[in-house]
């Protein structure tokens, strides 16, 4: 088994998380994205197709 699928056990902040790229909200593991977690880039179509930085980030700082 799987390190995500042994360390889940019904626990959801077991599983692992990573930061949008275009707006930097954290994204959960989903099953869906199991095969291609590491290309996973973007929390939505939304924001594959802005491809941009965190504009609160950049914007303000």
């Amino acid at each position: 088994m799987s390190a995500a699928t042994t360390g889940f056990r019904g626990n959801k902040a077991a599983l692992p998380s990573k930061p949008c790229l275009a707006c930097g909200r954290a994204m959960s593991w989903r099953k869906h994205w199991a095969k291609n977690w590491a290309e996973v880039r973007y929390c939505s179509a939304a924001c594959r197709q802005r491809k941009t930085g965190p504009a609160s980030h950049s914007a303000h700082g």
